[in-house]
Protein backbone atom coordinates (compact mmCIF):
# COMPACT_ATOMS: atom_id res chain seq x y z
CA UNK A 1 0.00 0.00 0.00
CA UNK A 2 1.03 2.98 -1.27
CA UNK A 3 1.96 5.82 1.50
CA UNK A 4 -0.24 9.40 1.08
CA UNK A 5 1.76 12.03 -0.47
CA UNK A 6 4.04 14.72 1.26
CA UNK A 7 1.67 17.72 2.04
CA UNK A 8 2.73 21.20 0.11
CA UNK A 9 5.01 23.48 2.19
CA UNK A 10 3.13 27.19 1.65
CA UNK A 11 4.25 30.28 3.47
CA UNK A 12 1.45 33.06 3.45
CA UNK A 13 2.13 36.74 2.87
CA UNK A 14 -0.48 39.17 3.30
CA UNK A 15 -1.09 42.05 5.45
CA UNK A 16 -4.44 41.40 7.19
CA UNK A 17 -4.26 39.28 9.50
CA UNK A 18 -8.32 37.82 9.52
CA UNK A 19 -7.45 37.12 6.14
CA UNK A 20 -4.05 35.24 6.91
CA UNK A 21 -6.15 32.86 9.45
CA UNK A 22 -9.47 32.40 7.37
CA UNK A 23 -7.39 31.53 4.20
CA UNK A 24 -5.66 28.95 6.51
CA UNK A 25 -8.90 27.85 7.64
CA UNK A 26 -10.07 26.82 3.96
CA UNK A 27 -7.10 25.62 2.74
CA UNK A 28 -7.25 21.90 2.47
CA UNK A 29 -5.21 19.24 4.47
CA UNK A 30 -2.52 18.68 1.38
CA UNK A 31 -1.14 21.80 2.24
CA UNK A 32 0.98 22.84 5.30
CA UNK A 33 1.37 26.28 5.60
CA UNK A 34 4.64 27.01 7.61
CA UNK A 35 4.90 30.68 8.55
CA UNK A 36 3.02 33.85 7.90
CA UNK A 37 3.95 37.14 6.95
CA UNK A 38 2.97 40.90 6.67
CA UNK A 39 5.03 43.16 5.35
CA UNK A 40 7.95 42.88 2.08
CA UNK A 41 10.50 42.49 4.95
CA UNK A 42 9.23 39.58 6.86
CA UNK A 43 7.74 37.75 3.94
CA UNK A 44 11.73 37.49 2.22
CA UNK A 45 12.83 36.77 5.77
CA UNK A 46 10.29 33.74 5.89
CA UNK A 47 10.35 32.80 2.83
CA UNK A 48 13.95 32.53 2.67
CA UNK A 49 14.17 30.80 6.12
CA UNK A 50 11.61 28.22 5.66
CA UNK A 51 11.93 27.76 1.17
CA UNK A 52 8.45 26.42 1.13
CA UNK A 53 7.30 24.89 -2.09
CA UNK A 54 4.79 27.61 -2.82
CA UNK A 55 4.40 31.23 -1.44
CA UNK A 56 0.43 32.98 -1.36
CA UNK A 57 1.67 36.52 -1.61
CA UNK A 58 -0.43 39.40 -1.88
CA UNK A 59 0.53 41.81 -4.39
CA UNK A 60 0.35 45.30 -2.41
CA UNK A 61 2.28 45.11 0.79
CA UNK A 62 3.60 47.44 3.41
CA UNK A 63 7.24 48.02 4.07
CA UNK A 64 10.33 47.76 2.06
CA UNK A 65 11.25 50.60 -0.67
CA UNK A 66 6.92 50.65 -2.03
CA UNK A 67 7.07 47.77 -4.25
CA UNK A 68 4.70 45.27 -2.70
CA UNK A 69 4.81 41.71 -3.98
CA UNK A 70 6.99 42.59 -6.39
CA UNK A 71 9.84 43.10 -4.00
CA UNK A 72 9.14 40.13 -2.22
CA UNK A 73 10.01 37.99 -5.36
CA UNK A 74 12.92 40.19 -6.14
CA UNK A 75 14.36 39.35 -2.84
CA UNK A 76 13.74 35.94 -3.26
CA UNK A 77 14.60 35.97 -7.42
CA UNK A 78 17.37 33.03 -6.06
CA UNK A 79 15.03 30.82 -4.91
CA UNK A 80 13.04 30.74 -8.01
CA UNK A 81 14.21 27.57 -8.78
CA UNK A 82 13.03 25.41 -6.05
CA UNK A 83 9.83 28.02 -4.29
CA UNK A 84 7.11 29.10 -6.84
CA UNK A 85 4.99 32.22 -6.31
CA UNK A 86 1.19 32.70 -6.56
CA UNK A 87 0.07 36.39 -6.02
CA UNK A 88 -3.60 36.21 -4.34
CA UNK A 89 -5.08 39.92 -4.04
CA UNK A 90 -8.50 41.59 -4.52
CA UNK A 91 -7.13 43.64 -7.65
CA UNK A 92 -7.69 42.29 -10.81
CA UNK A 93 -5.98 45.46 -12.49
CA UNK A 94 -3.19 44.56 -15.39
CA UNK A 95 -0.30 46.23 -14.01
CA UNK A 96 -0.58 44.87 -11.10
CA UNK A 97 -1.00 41.46 -12.50
CA UNK A 98 1.97 41.61 -15.18
CA UNK A 99 4.07 43.60 -12.20
CA UNK A 100 4.02 40.51 -10.23
CA UNK A 101 4.10 38.20 -13.40
CA UNK A 102 7.34 39.82 -14.74
CA UNK A 103 8.81 39.46 -11.43
CA UNK A 104 8.60 35.83 -11.33
CA UNK A 105 5.22 34.36 -9.97
CA UNK A 106 3.72 31.26 -11.54
CA UNK A 107 0.38 32.62 -11.29
CA UNK A 108 -2.24 35.09 -10.21
CA UNK A 109 -5.64 34.51 -8.34
CA UNK A 110 -8.27 37.10 -7.26
CA UNK A 111 -9.54 37.02 -2.94
CA UNK A 112 -12.87 36.16 -4.91
CA UNK A 113 -12.17 32.36 -5.30
CA UNK A 114 -13.39 29.83 -2.58
CA UNK A 115 -11.15 28.13 -0.52
CA UNK A 116 -10.87 24.52 -2.69
CA UNK A 117 -10.20 26.94 -5.64
CA UNK A 118 -7.07 28.00 -3.89
CA UNK A 119 -5.82 25.14 -2.36
CA UNK A 120 -6.26 23.48 -6.12
CA UNK A 121 -4.31 26.30 -7.80
CA UNK A 122 -1.85 25.86 -4.56
CA UNK A 123 -1.52 22.01 -5.74
CA UNK A 124 -1.07 22.87 -9.42
CA UNK A 125 1.58 25.62 -9.07
CA UNK A 126 3.67 23.38 -6.78
CA UNK A 127 3.32 21.16 -9.76
CA UNK A 128 4.59 23.50 -12.12
CA UNK A 129 1.43 25.00 -13.62
CA UNK A 130 0.88 28.63 -14.87
CA UNK A 131 -2.42 29.76 -12.84
CA UNK A 132 -4.79 32.66 -13.20
CA UNK A 133 -7.97 33.88 -12.82
CA UNK A 134 -9.98 33.25 -16.47
CA UNK A 135 -10.26 37.09 -16.65
CA UNK A 136 -6.49 37.99 -15.85
CA UNK A 137 -5.29 35.34 -18.57
CA UNK A 138 -5.53 37.96 -20.78
CA UNK A 139 -3.47 40.42 -19.65
CA UNK A 140 -0.49 38.19 -19.62
CA UNK A 141 -0.94 36.93 -23.12
CA UNK A 142 -1.26 40.30 -24.07
CA UNK A 143 2.03 41.47 -21.96
CA UNK A 144 4.05 38.27 -23.09
CA UNK A 145 2.73 38.02 -26.36
CA UNK A 146 4.23 36.61 -30.16
CA UNK A 147 7.21 38.92 -29.55
CA UNK A 148 8.52 37.75 -26.44
CA UNK A 149 7.70 34.32 -27.64
CA UNK A 150 9.71 34.44 -30.53
CA UNK A 151 12.79 36.34 -28.13
CA UNK A 152 12.73 33.79 -26.27
CA UNK A 153 13.05 30.80 -29.07
CA UNK A 154 15.73 33.61 -30.51
CA UNK A 155 17.41 32.78 -27.18
CA UNK A 156 16.83 29.06 -26.75
CA UNK A 157 18.35 28.87 -30.47
CA UNK A 158 22.12 29.69 -29.23
CA UNK A 159 21.76 26.76 -26.57
CA UNK A 160 22.38 22.50 -27.98
CA UNK A 161 19.67 20.42 -26.94
CA UNK A 162 21.99 19.23 -24.56
CA UNK A 163 22.67 22.82 -22.88
CA UNK A 164 19.01 23.51 -22.88
CA UNK A 165 18.81 20.41 -20.61
CA UNK A 166 21.75 21.24 -18.11
CA UNK A 167 19.93 25.09 -17.96
CA UNK A 168 16.53 23.92 -16.89
CA UNK A 169 17.76 21.64 -14.19
CA UNK A 170 20.40 24.45 -12.86
CA UNK A 171 17.60 27.09 -13.10
CA UNK A 172 15.66 25.06 -10.58
CA UNK A 173 18.19 24.93 -7.80
CA UNK A 174 19.86 21.32 -8.83
CA UNK A 175 23.53 21.41 -7.57
CA UNK A 176 25.99 19.84 -10.20
CA UNK A 177 26.51 16.63 -8.72
CA UNK A 178 22.50 16.56 -9.43
CA UNK A 179 22.29 17.43 -12.60
CA UNK A 180 25.10 15.25 -13.08
CA UNK A 181 23.16 12.21 -12.16
CA UNK A 182 19.73 13.33 -13.43
CA UNK A 183 21.58 13.27 -17.22
CA UNK A 184 24.15 10.36 -16.64
CA UNK A 185 26.96 12.57 -17.39
CA UNK A 186 29.91 13.96 -15.49
CA UNK A 187 30.10 16.73 -12.83
CA UNK A 188 32.79 18.29 -14.99
CA UNK A 189 30.51 18.02 -18.19
CA UNK A 190 28.01 20.03 -16.66
CA UNK A 191 30.51 22.44 -15.51
CA UNK A 192 31.54 22.45 -19.22
CA UNK A 193 27.62 23.08 -20.00
CA UNK A 194 26.78 25.82 -17.75
CA UNK A 195 29.83 27.90 -18.87
CA UNK A 196 28.82 27.41 -22.12
CA UNK A 197 24.87 28.49 -21.19
CA UNK A 198 25.91 31.60 -19.19
CA UNK A 199 28.77 33.05 -22.26
CA UNK A 200 25.84 32.23 -24.77
CA UNK A 201 22.96 33.95 -22.86
CA UNK A 202 25.79 36.89 -21.29
CA UNK A 203 24.56 36.14 -17.99
CA UNK A 204 27.03 35.68 -14.95
CA UNK A 205 26.27 33.43 -12.64
CA UNK A 206 23.50 30.98 -11.80
CA UNK A 207 21.49 33.12 -9.80
CA UNK A 208 21.38 35.38 -13.17
CA UNK A 209 20.10 32.11 -15.04
CA UNK A 210 17.16 30.87 -12.67
CA UNK A 211 15.91 34.61 -12.60
CA UNK A 212 16.26 35.03 -16.68
CA UNK A 213 14.84 31.53 -16.99
CA UNK A 214 11.78 32.09 -14.35
CA UNK A 215 11.00 35.48 -15.97
CA UNK A 216 10.66 33.37 -19.31
CA UNK A 217 8.50 30.81 -17.55
CA UNK A 218 10.73 27.83 -18.62
CA UNK A 219 11.09 26.41 -15.20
Amino acid sequence: MSSPAEPISVVVVDDHAIFRSGLKADLDARIDVLAEAATVETAIAAIRRFQPQVVLLDVHLPGGSGGGGAEVLAGCADLLGSTRFLALSVSDAAEDVVTVIRAGARGYVTKTISGAEISDAVLRVADGDAVFSPRLAGFVLDAFGASTTVSVEDELDRLSVREREVMRLIARGYSYKEVAKELFISVKTVETHVSAVLRKLQLSSRHELTRWAAARRLL
